[in-house]
């Protein structure tokens, strides 16, 4: 920061107030004594946060999506690992098509994937099942984890793996103690970003969710649809406390230079 000039410190200061006033504006209306969404207001109340308990299916799509989200990242990191290996250190016919694959989510509006995925789940009579649900998203989130745990893999030296293999260690146990541990930063980072885009995604998760596996963001939308109380706000400021708390934890415990960007 002291390297910028007095211009560069207004211009970014400007910019993390643009940022930031959006969740700052949801945390104060969440506050509202109203009825409705308003700003401002004549008094401070914490009756929407109380409400949030009379919402059991606000409850139980939270938890929902929690599980997805595991499920899905973790399914998205198992394919997005050995997908980076080969393409990183390998040359093989169909290389870049393989990547353009599994980066073609990235380019395909969720609108489309939502339909598809839809019409693909009626004819397979897998309407309403989670696992399907969770492959779902795997496949949505896979470009998110592949593209941290390439650039993990990409920069990595190749001598102490080598050396590990020289020394009469299999592939295997070379990759689990020497290879995992150099790429984990990366691994980590991508399951963490696959996980945040798992549980908010809302567009394509519309078209394949049932009232059996409603999600969060969908309950959230279909509720902001049909009511105007502030109860929205007071779910997402919980979201947004709980994501500022997990992140400080993070930085606490492992730090997220590391975790983020591959520090040492």
């Amino acid at each position: 920061m002291g390297k910028n000039g007095p211009l560069a410190l207004i211009f970014h200061a400007l910019l993390t107030m643009f940022i930031l006033a959006p969740l700052v504006v949801v945390m104060l209306v969440s506050l509202s004594d109203k009825e409705y969404l308003s700003m401002p207001f004549d008094g401070a109340s914490l009756r929407w946060y109380r409400e949030i308990l009379a919402a059991p299916e606000l409850i139980s799509a939270f938890w929902l999506s929690i599980w997805l989200g595991l499920a899905s990242a973790t399914l998205a990191t198992i394919l997005a690992v050995p997908a980076a290996l080969a393409i990183a250190r390998h040359r093989f016919l169909g290389r870049d098509a393989l990547m353009a694959f599994l980066m073609s989510p990235l380019m395909i509006p969720h609108v489309v994937l939502g339909v598809a995925f839809l019409r693909f789940f009626s004819i397979m009579d897998w309407t309403g099942s989670f696992v399907a649900l969770v492959l779902v998203h795997a496949i949505t989130i896979v470009p998110y984890s592949l593209r941290l745990t390439l650039a993990a893999v990409i920069g990595l030296e190749r001598d102490a793996e080598a050396a590990a293999r020289s020394l009469g260690a299999s592939r295997t146990v070379a990759f689990r103690r020497i290879l995992l541990p150099l790429i984990l930063p990366g691994v980590a980072a991508g399951w963490i970003l696959a996980f945040i885009q798992s549980f908010d995604e809302v567009t394509m998760t519309i078209f394949v969710a049932t009232p059996g596996t409603t999600t969060l963001p969908v309950a959230l939308y279909n509720r902001i649809s049909q009511l105007t109380d502030p109860v929205t706000t007071s779910v997402s400021t919980i979201l947004i406390l709980g994501t500022m708390a997990f992140m400080f934890i993070l930085d606490r415990i492992v730090g997220l230079d590391r975790v983020l960007i591959g520090k040492k």
